[in-house]
């Protein structure tokens, strides 16, 4: 079986798919030799042409010669440019792009001095080069690909893989165009010359000079220079191919010599396979041997408006308008000036624009030639365009989604591989311009990429930001420190002592903010502590430093308290006492608790509990209100007797309402302790169904105790007719006797539902205890209270009655509003209750009128007393279900 080599040998060919057969007409330009074209008064260099991120190398104002670079860049993409002329750079400023959009870009424009004067050559001989020599000489000289698509020739001749065959490309196969096709003619040793360059440096096996079977003149040029170079015998030799549109793309080419396909999105590198035109071969041959920059390449001018149409040495930066003017260009109405062939080239809309690296056609047809554009019609699903493509695509279906615009889905189809070579839009009956479909898709796409890479950049130098500014950040810590150290080392035994005493001063003041904070939040300390055991001090530590907190609060609070503003100091200090007893019997109860060790979270939990009760019972003696020790108010007409039992009676009937509502209280503190209690045990659904029930049947018998007491002191007051003033005190012992019992009871009771919360477990009783023995000693403390607040002599007044019933119950002050407004509508005021009655004795009529005043206002009372007990009945049988 013959190798490719051997193939190669014989001259064997393989066919393309696609292609068409269009007019050559290269029979207007091709029959002259190159010639030349007077120098341009100006010129316009784009800056860059091939690349990017480059930098200007001349300013406004500075004089150049022919060659001398205008820009340097170090991205292995960027080619410098060159000045095509001497003269002055007289503006660098953007001006229209040959692009079919005309879009500006920047360009420096110089003033010809007509002196065409070149700068200093350095010219080399090619054995004295090595390798990077010359690849660095032909980057310099800013070569690219002059077949048109302008790609850096330093790059493809250095490789990454090793390069088995090398195609020069000499098919020059669009319509109109002979440049390459002059240029073999003429300079095919200069050629030669360039492709042994080409062959030093990639020493390929095999070396293939394409050309078109209908350029007869330049193949015998050709095989006459490759006879006479100096290259091994067999490693080169010149193949004609058939004449087919578009024969001369490079994948095209490197099929239709090697029979094998390039890859979609692939290389021919990767094949083993590099190609270059004709034309880069002579630029390297010009710019290793002679050092000349490329700054001027064959261009066709060629169209039946142009009345010298041929190929011209044209300096980059020729304006075409020059161009066309030096060539006697006669224009038509709507005239076209495209640059390139009349299949892949583009109608320029400004002609003020500048010949480039890869313009190698200026195209003046005349209206004989290509008429008007039609107008597109809708697509007839016929397949020639699929039929004609050279690259195997399907252009109708990218056809579809570049015109609805979705490009991702025309990239899926391989729309990067078309070569806009124009085939389908050549053949298409309904004139479809599909190539411009795709250009503008391809740019669309172009743009995506470019932004997302500018993102991607941007985010690295954000990141590059970051990094930057932590180690900046490190490394002002680290210098901090240093600083630090050194100041230590240098101070003396006093500085270090000043500054020991400033931290432990600043540590006193945090520890005394922190335990002010404590202090005033226990009830959310207890809560933290059932919530979070990992963080706070385990042990009896924990309770003991709560407790001296508290202790420390309860202290303060009573010497803040003074003497009261009635002038009652002594009460107040019986208040005082009352509290820091009933803080000291909790404390003693939690202080009972933890001497257990070790805490358990239930231990920690009742503590807390015992901290926020104590707490409570302290808040509420201090608010509850303080009886006055004096009276000045008056008093009606009725007598002495008969105004001090009604006043008897109100004050019995308000302090009975009290104790009832302190022993509620005190029994709904109770049921909080149970509650809490029981739940730390969640697996004991009974016990805490058990201290609901135990704790609503504590409030309803200790409000019962309070009811009945009440019942019993007004008929004990009903029975006697005219009592003296000194029984106010045998009545007011009464009250407190049943409602101290009353307490008692409740307390008991309480006791026992705590010993019901859970009974099998002794620690959950021991604790039930405890904080039935703090509601105990709560209950006695208040009875006492309530029963010292009044002596015989200390007679309170209507009015200081009715602040009482405000505080202890509004429906009974109502009742005495109304009772006191109906006993002064019968009887006048006769002065203070203190003072004797001088008067004489009323009348059997008016004292009937008082006593059933009085006996209203006792009635209105008991029915509000009532009323209240049936709301707490209803409380309570609600908690019980």
């Amino acid at each position: 079986m013959l190798t490719l080599l051997d193939q190669l040998d014989k001259g064997t060919l393989w066919r393309s798919p696609g292609g068409i057969h269009p007019p050559e007409v290269k029979f207007l330009s091709n029959a002259t030799p190159i010639g030349q074209l007077p120098l341009a008064s100006t010129y316009l260099v784009p800056v860059p042409q091939v690349g990017e991120n480059c930098t200007l190398a001349v300013k406004v104002g500075d004089s150049v010669l022919k060659g001398t670079p205008l820009t340097q860049g170090t991205s292995i993409w960027h080619l410098p440019v060159h000045a095509p002329t001497s003269g002055t750079i007289v503006a660098i400023e953007p001006r229209a792009s040959n692009h079919a959009s005309a879009l500006p870009v920047n360009t420096c424009v110089i003033a010809a001095d007509g002196k065409d004067t070149w700068c200093e050559l350095v010219q080399h001989q090619l054995d004295d080069l090595s390798h990077q020599q010359i690849v660095d000489k032909v980057r310099s000289a800013g070569i690219a690909g002059m077949g048109g698509a302008a790609f850096p020739t330093h790059i493809k001749l250095n490789p990454v893989s090793e390069i088995d065959l090398v195609i020069i490309n000499g098919v020059e196969c669009e319509p109109y165009i002979s440049a390459d096709d002059r240029l073999m003619r003429e300079y095919s040793q200069d050629i030669l010359a360039g492709i042994g360059i080409i062959h030093r440096l990639l020493t390929p096996k095999r070396i293939v000079i394409a050309i078109e079977d209908n350029k007869p003149e330049a193949a015998k040029a050709m095989q006459a220079a490759v006879s006479q170079c100096g290259l091994p015998a067999g490693s080169i030799r010149v193949t004609v191919i058939p004449t087919k549109y578009p024969s001369g793309g490079e994948k095209q080419l490197i099929q239709i010599i090697t029979g094998r396909e390039v890859p979609s999105g692939a290389i021919p590198a990767k094949l083993g396979i590099v190609v270059h035109n004709v034309g880069t071969a002579f630029a390297i041959h010009q710019a290793v041997t002679q050092g000349k920059p490329l700054i001027e390449r064959v261009v066709t001018v060629t169209g039946k408006n142009v009345s010298k149409p041929g190929n011209y040495w044209l300096p980059i930066g020729t304006p075409v308008d020059h161009v066309l003017t030096a060539t006697e260009f006669t224009p038509e109405p709507d005239q076209k000036v495209i640059i390139g062939g009349p299949m892949m080239g583009h109608a320029l809309a400004n002609i003020q624009v500048p010949i480039l690296k890869g313009t190698n056609c200026i195209l003046v047809p005349s209206s004989q030639e290509i008429g008007s554009t039609p107008e597109e019609k809708a697509c007839i699903r016929c397949g020639e365009c699929a039929t004609a493509c050279p690259a195997l695509l399907l252009p109708q279906q990218l056809f579809w989604h570049a015109k609805a615009e979705e490009y991702d889905k025309a990239a899926s189809y391989n729309l990067k591989d078309c070569i806009e070579c124009g085939c389908c839009s050549y053949v298409c009956p309904s004139d479809i311009p599909l190539v411009e479909y795709y250009r503008i898709a391809k740019s669309a796409l172009k743009q995506a990429a470019d932004e997302k890479q500018q993102a991607e950049r941007a985010k690295q130098r954000f990141d590059a930001r970051l990094a930057r500014l932590e180690e900046e950040k490190l490394a002002r810590d680290a210098k901090a420190k240093e600083a630090s150290e050194r100041r230590q080392a240098s101070m003396t035994g006093t500085d270090k002592n000043a500054v020991a005493e400033a931290m432990a001063r600043i540590a006193a003041k945090k520890a005394a903010a922190a335990q002010a904070v404590t202090g005033e939040s226990i009830t959310e300390e207890a809560s933290a502590t059932t919530t979070d055991t990992t963080e706070v001090p385990k042990g009896k530590a924990a309770v003991a430093a709560a407790i001296a907190r508290a202790k420390a609060k309860k202290a303060a609070q009573a010497n803040a308290d003074g003497t009261d503003t009635n002038g009652a100091e002594t009460d107040r200090a019986k208040t005082d006492n009352a509290v820091n007893v009933d803080a000291n019997d909790s404390i003693s109860a939690t202080d009972a608790i933890a001497q257990e060790a070790p805490l358990s979270q239930k231990d920690k939990v009742a503590a807390a509990i015992a901290r926020a009760k104590a707490k409570k019972a302290a808040q509420q003696t201090d608010t509850a209100p303080l009886e006055p020790t004096e009276t000045a108010d008056s008093t009606s007409e009725l007598s002495a007797a008969d105004d001090k039992k009604a006043k008897v009676a109100a004050v019995a009937r308000a302090k009975a309402k009290k104790a009832a509502q302190q022993v509620e209280t005190a029994a709904s503190d109770i049921e909080v302790s149970n509650t809490d209690v029981s739940v730390s045990d969640v697996n004991d659904a009974e016990a805490i169904k058990k201290a609901k029930v135990a704790a609503a049947v504590a409030r309803a018998k200790a409000k019962k105790a309070a009811q009945q007491a009440e019942t019993n002191t007004e008929n004990g007051l009903s029975q006697t007719a005219t009592p003296a003033v000194d029984s106010t005190a045998n009545v007011q012992a009464d009250v407190n006797a049943d409602a101290e019992t009353a307490v008692n009871a409740a307390a008991t009771d309480i006791e026992v539902s705590n010993a019901d919360v859970s009974v099998n477990d002794a620690e959950a009783i021991k604790k039930a205890k405890v904080a039935a023995a703090v509601a105990r000693a709560k209950a006695k403390k208040i009875a006492a209270a309530s029963a010292e607040s009044k002596t015989e002599s200390e007679i309170e007044s209507v009015d200081e009655i009715r602040a009482e019933a405000n505080v202890t119950s509004p429906s009974i002050a109502a009742t005495l509003d109304t009772a006191t407004t109906e006993a002064d509508a019968v009887l006048p005021s006769v002065g203070s209750a203190a003072e004797p009655i001088e008067t004489a004795p009323l009348s059997s009529d008016e004292l009937k009128k008082a006593r059933i005043a009085a006996t209203i206002a006792k009635a209105k009372a008991k029915k509000a007393a009532l009323a209240q007990e049936a709301n707490a009945s209803s409380d309570s049988s609600v908690t019980n279900d």
